[in-house]
């Protein structure tokens, strides 16, 4: 009887030691660390991506055309046209009191009729004397007079019909016709107003054609190309797509920038002026990329991080290029292979220990 009271005793005994040993390790791992932090990791891959350049820069007219006359002193007596509006190619825009011009011009045309009658006369004063000379009704002496009034009557109708012409292109001055088709993007004179020549009267968008111009640097300016692709976006979420037309053939020498000049053949309500950011596709290559969420900014540069085999994270400072799909190009810092930290990078430090997990993983661990 003693001997089993006694084994009766030890086993509770242990018993209670037991459940106090599990009470202690629960308690210990509860406030233990929960470990390393849970990351994803993929290899910088080489692959063909869309080299791009991204830049801003104002939407401008193609051609913009200063509208004015070539008289001076005379008074603005209609005006056809505003601003906004379109016009036809010899559309009259605008008309200046003619009167005087006219009755310059119908001066000039009697000038002319006057001479044109006195030539006539002239060359049929010398048929006649042609036939009486071989009659000798007249000498040789009046026959050449009769010829030198002719040439004289000739000269003279020559005369006139340049004065007319003059009148009438003086005529013209006073009727402002539309050079080309295009919008009428500003108005500097009203009706009434006496105006003078060669100051600037109306402006006129040839076309209505729009571009989009941008200041490049000349490492960007060297690899762009008239023809490449461009992709403006507004401010209203829209996409606008066109191509450049041409390219600064140099750059300026203080600013170390170049123009690039890109067509818009369906501006969409876009208005000159707009300053709007552009992606100009500049062709294909093969590069070095990594996912953009693999790359971090920190004091003020672009980041990754590599994870060597024994789980310790090292920071590398990279130099970027152009994005495509979601991958970006790693200029300068990175090869082919290099292991780095896709989820989790943003929260991570130089020589942190990670665990590396499936992307799924990774994301319900955050």
């Amino acid at each position: 009887m003693r001997h089993k009271l006694l084994a009766v005793s030890l086993t509770l005994t242990l018993a209670v030691v037991t459940a106090a040993c599990s009470k202690d390790e629960k308690a210990a791992a509860d406030t233990a660390p929960t470990g390393t932090m849970a990351v994803t990791v993929v290899p910088a891959r080489s692959r063909q991506i869309q080299r791009s350049v991204l830049v801003s820069g104002p939407v401008a007219a193609w051609e913009e055309m200063q509208l004015g006359v070539e008289v001076t002193g005379l008074r603005v007596t209609a005006l056809n046209v505003d601003v906004g509006q379109q016009v036809r190619k010899g559309e009259l825009l605008l008309q200046l009191d003619h009167r005087s011009l006219d009755s310059d011009l119908a001066q000039a045309n009697a000038s002319l009729r006057e001479a044109e009658a006195g030539a006539s006369l002239a060359r049929s004063q010398l048929t006649r004397g042609e036939l009486l000379v071989k009659d000798k009704y007249i000498s040789a002496t009046q026959l050449d007079e009769l010829r030198a009034a002719r040439v004289q009557g000739d000269a003279r109708v020559g005369t006139a019909r340049a004065m007319r012409d003059s009148a009438a292109l003086r005529r013209s001055f006073a009727d402002l016709r539309a050079p080309d088709a295009g919008i009428i993007s500003k108005r500097l004179v009203q009706p009434g107003q006496v105006v003078s020549a060669g100051s600037e009267l109306l402006r006129l968008i040839r076309q209505g054609r729009l571009e989009w111009r941008a200041e490049l640097a000349e490492a960007e300016l060297a690899r762009v190309k008239p023809g490449d692709r461009i992709v403006l976006a507004t401010r209203d979420g829209r996409t606008i797509t066109g191509s450049v037309r041409a390219v600064s053939p140099g750059v300026d020498a203080s600013t170390r920038t170049g123009t690039i000049h890109a067509d818009l053949p369906q501006p969409d309500g876009l208005q000159p002026g707009t300053f709007l950011q552009g992606r100009i596709d500049t062709g294909t290559a093969q590069a070095v990329t990594v996912p953009t969420a693999a790359v971090v900014q920190r004091d003020g540069h672009p980041n990754v991080f590599t994870v060597d085999a024994k789980g310790i994270v090292h920071r590398v400072r990279i130099n970027t290029g152009g994005t495509d799909n979601g991958q970006i190009e790693v200029l300068e810092g990175l090869k082919v292979g290099d292991r780095v930290v896709n989820d989790g990078a943003g929260f991570l430090g130089d020589g942190d220990s990670v665990r590396i997990v499936a992307s799924s993983s990774a994301a319900a661990s955050q």
